[in-house]
């Protein structure tokens, strides 16, 4: 066996075919992340729609002796990289639109009609911007639905609203992509060319991303030790499986809709979908592809019912329960099983070694959603939790409670601190949220 006698480029990429498969964090790169002034740092929002049955969720005691409650209870594994924040007021607090629509951009406002769609820049696109030199992908936008940014969708606003996170400019939201297939190809390649008629060709060749660069992979291989051996044949067994399933997706999509011309790659199963879509995320931050990602893992007002946990009503309208108390536990069954499905993810990013950690340590996630109470769509003491190590700058094992009702915007540039990309204001800001020193915690 030989090994490399020089250290190999911390963003190295095998093309062939139209393909690019950069390559994951390697010991082989060692040399070049030690003169890196620190590792790196990757941010992710995980939206959960339609609010949150409180009573379900706030933890009943302070500081690091909290007791988890029945919807974070499937986050038990990872409550040392918890950080649970209580009394955060939502900026714009108007229904379904200033839920998502201020969570990343902290806006105190939004348009008037469903043609005047005005946010701010969300933190999302300002850490793109940040990491632009350093990736090939400066964000992925994705969701578990079709997106629509046209019409209106709640009140009389935009759907642009209830449907994406993430805006470049206070005029401009990024809509979502929920077909896998398209996150996977704006990944790692397809044809090399826009051109319909060269994608299509491409995908008929049923070629895979790896056959295309299977011989440089071989003679990469042939130089590396066997640790890294093992990490590379770990990451394109990944790729390769979610390739596979992909395509089956495809496969079965062309069976039970014939009239569709080009596969959509989505599996009708939810739960398949949502697989598909995390495994893609664990792959970008894996090799470097890139450090920032928006997830719904459904729009605001969605209506997705929930038979296979006991709850076939549409989210949305049980969402509106009139406080209930049947109505409510059932909306916190919902609740609890996205916690659950978050949790399954958390599990895949802890797996994943990234460098002297693993992903999961060198991430800052923010989970959560834009209204508390949603029979009343309060914007008061939002359910927010921050999930990781942040590279060393998330203190977890804790729940923070605030007795001043601070704006989330203040938390938005908490965060770009944490992110080691301070900024002055985010959205209507009025200063910073403290995530450290709070007393007798």
């Amino acid at each position: 066996m030989t090994f490399l006698t020089k250290s190999l480029p911390r963003r190295t990429v095998l093309k062939g075919l139209g393909a690019t498969l950069a390559l994951p964090f390697l010991d082989a790169m060692l040399p070049v992340a030690r003169a890196a002034a620190k590792p790196v740092s990757r941010f992710q929002a995980f939206y959960t729609p339609n609010g949150m049955a409180m009573e379900y969720w706030s933890p009943k005691s302070e500081g690091t002796a909290f007791e988890l409650s029945p919807i974070l209870e499937p986050l038990e594994p990872y409550r040392n990289q918890m950080l649970v924040l209580s009394g955060i007021k939502s900026s714009w607090n108007y229904i379904h639109a200033g839920a998502s629509g201020s969570f990343l951009t902290g806006t105190p406002r939004g348009g008037k009609n469903e043609i005047e769609i005005i946010a701010d820049v969300s933190i999302d696109q300002m850490l793109a911007r940040h990491f632009a030199s350093e990736t090939q992908v400066g964000s992925l936008e994705l969701s578990m639905d079709v997106p629509a940014n046209a019409g209106a969708c709640t009140g009389n606003l935009s759907c642009a609203y209830t449907h994406t996170l993430s805006w470049r400019s206070p005029t401009q939201p990024l809509p979502t992509e929920w077909n896998p297939r398209a996150v996977f190809e704006r990944l790692f390649g397809d044809s090399g060319s826009t051109d319909r008629g060269a994608r299509e060709a491409r995908l008929r060749q049923h070629k895979s991303i790896l056959d295309s660069v299977t011989d440089k992979l071989a003679s990469l291989k042939k130089e590396l030790g066997p640790q890294d051996q093992t990490k590379v044949n770990e990451y394109t067994d990944a790729v390769r499986d979610v390739e596979r399933r992909i395509q089956r997706a495809e496969e079965q999509r062309d069976i039970e809709l014939p009239t569709i011309e080009q596969p959509q790659g989505a599996p009708a199963v939810f739960e398949d979908h949502l697989a598909l879509m995390l495994d893609l995320q664990v792959l970008a931050f894996q090799s470097d592809l890139t450090r920032v990602i928006s997830f719904m893992i459904s729009k605001e007002q969605s209506a997705r019912p929930y038979p296979q946990i006991g709850v076939p009503e549409a989210h949305h309208p049980l969402s509106h329960h009139d406080d209930h108390p049947e109505l409510v536990e059932k909306m916190s069954k919902i609740n609890r099983y996205h916690a659950q499905l978050f949790s399954q993810y958390l599990a895949k990013l802890r797996a994943t070694p990234d460098g002297d950690g693993s992903l999961l340590d060198h991430m800052m996630i923010l989970y959560g959603a834009g209204i508390s109470n949603s029979t009343r769509h309060s914007g008061d003491n939002l359910p927010l939790l921050l999930m990781g190590g942040g590279t060393g700058r998330l203190k977890g094992g804790r729940h923070i409670k605030y007795a001043d009702k601070p704006s989330n915007a203040n938390l938005l540039v908490t965060l770009m601190d944490k992110m080691n990309f301070p900024v002055e204001k985010v959205g209507g800001s009025t200063g910073r949220l403290s995530l450290d020193t709070l007393p007798g915690i």
